[in-house]
């Protein structure tokens, strides 16, 4: 009985802590090398500091040549998700975009399919978040820029590497 009773207390400590814990958010860098003809996702993740606040996000992606390609430096506007809908503008890049974020607009990442030489380049993802408060209504801008180069095949992933380590508990 007093067995009973201390699994029945460690398991209702163990419920109140899971229930007080929260989701972690994590900033992970983006990969830089895509692979000729394959799909590339470009990370973005915009952390909320305090997720119970409702915000209107707005997300722009922009694509700037890799310099002596081009004399213009200007960002050309590719994506944007605004709300519940991406909006695709017309350009080289039509079609082959592809919303990859989470629900709740923390990574508001992009995958870019079939992926060619003139993929290469610098990328920035916009983030702009508006709040509503009564009479506040404040809103946070991040940017992030992610280099990519394209190569024509991928090269070895030594994280990608499988290990098995056997091990055999034996009795006293």
């Amino acid at each position: 009985m007093v067995t009973q009773t201390r699994v029945h207390l460690h398991t209702l400590v163990f419920l109140i802590f899971v229930n007080l814990s929260q989701p972690v958010c994590v900033d992970v860098p983006s990969g830089t090398e895509a692979v000729l003809g394959k799909s590339m996702k470009l990370t973005c993740i915009s952390c909320l500091k305090r997720e119970e606040i409702k915000a209107r996000t707005t997300v722009d992606w922009y694509y700037i040549p890799n310099k002596g390609e081009y004399e213009d430096f200007s960002k050309t506007h590719i994506y944007r998700f605004k709300g519940d809908a991406p909006q695709e503008p017309d350009g080289p890049y039509k079609g082959r975009l592809s919303w990859n974020g989470s629900q709740d607009l923390q990574d508001v990442s992009i995958v870019i399919n079939n992926v060619t030489y003139n993929d290469s380049g610098v990328y920035e993802c916009h983030v702009l978040r508006e709040f509503d408060f009564d009479f506040f209504n404040p809103s946070v801008f991040e940017k992030k820029r992610i280099e990519l180069k394209v190569i024509e095949r991928g090269t070895a992933d030594h994280f990608s590497l499988s290990y098995i380590l056997f091990c055999q508990i034996t009795g006293p």
